[in-house]
């Protein structure tokens, strides 16, 4: 299915590319580590996951039908909001990449991310393993200024 048959596509679209940035430990370790120019750091990924959502308030359950197709997208992108959140809290929102990738509990966040990843791009038609896209790529899909 095409990613823009949901109701709120560009907001699926956000989330989907800030999961698969925090799924994605490679590119992790070749663009946010090395400071790669064009896909922000954790923070924005973070940051687009749940500005329009709201995510961080209240389940993804809430958006089943209009963001998420069914209620085990949903659930998938629950657990990684809330490991992802976790640590972000525990080690500040202005800490460095390096304080993320080295926290305890990043690989079971980088997991959760990667199995929503996984669901949404599948049932968008999509490659899970593609390379994440740029934040400029992401602002041109999405129509954004």
């Amino acid at each position: 299915m095409p990613l823009n048959d949901m109701p709120w596509w560009r907001w699926r679209t956000n989330v989907r590319s800030a999961l698969h940035m925090l799924s994605d430990p490679v590119f992790q370790q070749e663009c946010w580590l090395a400071g790669l120019e064009g896909y922000g750091d954790v923070t924005d990924a973070v940051y687009r996951l749940v500005e329009d959502t709201w995510l961080d308030n209240w389940s993804a359950e809430k958006y089943v039908g209009t963001i998420f197709r069914d209620a085990q997208e949903a659930s998938l992108v629950d657990v990684a909001v809330l490991r992802v959140l976790k640590i972000m809290h525990q080690v500040g929102a202005d800490a460095p990449v390096s304080a993320y990738l080295e926290h305890h509990a990043w690989p079971e966040a980088v997991r959760a991310a990667r199995e929503a990843h996984v669901r949404l791009a599948v049932n968008d038609g999509e490659d899970p393993d593609s390379a994440p896209r740029t934040l400029e790529v992401i602002r041109i899909l999405t129509g954004s200024a």
